[in-house]
């Protein structure tokens, strides 16, 4: 049986996915499923067991969408939630299957429909899914991590991250920026987590792509060069995952670090502002989210968040304290 995941937009939806994928192939044994993503996303999805052939069809939309279309697949699961593109790319798929959301005009262009729901951990939407097509329910696993990572092939960065953790007693992941602006804590909130982090012996590596050089430049020549294992821009996305899962913990805002973090089974203390929690957030015993759950918070719907008149007040009325105590006491409990 020829299975086609559809999945666009950023990293945390694929990570989510994981978990969907998983049960796919335990139900279906033989099956071969392919992935329609992002470029950006290859890192996440390329060492997946669960996957035959990922498409990235920002590489060549031409070669990409032909090769879709002469698959003949048997199940189309078109996994976006709003945009009505890839719901038409599931149409002419023609695969007897094509199950996707109902969120508008979409819903005509599947066989089934699943509802879709705000409230929901995004996981677990995945999963209704795959609900969508065998009639039986599934729930998500909130305490397991779902994202394989395998550091074999890593020798030099291993040994560095290795050599950075034998001198403190356990060692916290920071990552400063978001795609989106009103997700964005600070630079300045980050310096001082980051210099209290290691008055306490505790380690930090410092995360990110290119965007995040200016800031992470500045943590690393506030905080001291040498005290710091600054990683910005030098790991790929699969790296990324691989070094979250040896850290004893990681701080960012709502991101998709955040989301690999939870993942990996790294336990996280995530900022909540704009984003919707209920949806987003990391669950199980490992993971804490702020939210300060202002009146006008979350804001964020089907994937947009507005400009912020107060000047993102949900995120800048968390403090230093607070993250320095919650890392305190996940350290201490994990």
């Amino acid at each position: 049986m020829n299975i086609l995941v559809i999945r666009p937009g950023g990293i945390g939806d694929a990570v989510l996915l994981f978990p969907a994928l998983k049960i796919l192939k335990e139900i279906y044994i033989d099956c071969s499923i392919d992935i329609l993503a992002e470029k950006r996303n290859q890192g996440i999805f390329e060492n997946c067991e669960f996957i035959n052939e990922l498409i990235l069809y920002d590489n060549d939309p031409i070669e990409s969408l032909k090769k879709v279309f002469c698959n003949n697949y048997e199940i189309v699961i078109d996994t976006e939630q709003w945009h009505r593109l890839t719901s038409v790319v599931a149409y002419l798929t023609r695969a007897p299957v094509r199950v996707g959301y109902g969120t508008n005009e979409r819903s005509r262009m599947f066989t089934n429909v699943v509802q879709y729901s705000h409230d929901e951990y995004e996981s677990q939407s995945f999963l209704n899914l795959v609900s969508g097509i065998t009639k039986r329910e599934y729930e998500f696993d909130k305490n397991s991590p779902f994202v394989p990572v395998n550091d074999s092939g890593y020798s030099d960065l291993n040994k560095q991250l290795a050599e950075y953790a034998s001198k403190w007693d356990s060692i916290a992941g920071i990552f400063s920026g978001a795609t989106v602006p009103e997700r964005i804590w600070g630079v300045d909130k980050f310096i001082e987590t980051t210099a209290r982090l290691l008055a306490s012996n505790i380690g930090v590596v410092i995360l990110g792509a290119k965007s995040e050089l200016e800031d992470c430049i500045k943590i690393e020549q506030t905080v001291g060069k040498g005290n710091i294992l600054n990683l910005t821009n030098k790991t790929s996305l699969y790296q990324t995952a691989m070094v979250i899962s040896k850290l004893n913990l990681f701080i960012s805002a709502d991101t998709g670090l955040m989301h690999i973090a939870y993942g990996v089974g790294t336990p996280t203390v995530s900022l909540f502002g704009a984003g919707i929690e209920k949806k987003w957030g990391p669950k199980g015993d490992k993971n804490i989210n702020i939210n300060k759950n202002l009146p006008c918070s979350p804001c964020t719907s089907f994937g947009y968040t507005p400009g912020c008149p107060i000047g993102v007040k949900c995120l800048q009325d968390i403090s230093v304290d607070e993250v320095i105590s919650l890392a305190r006491d996940q350290l201490n409990a994990n």
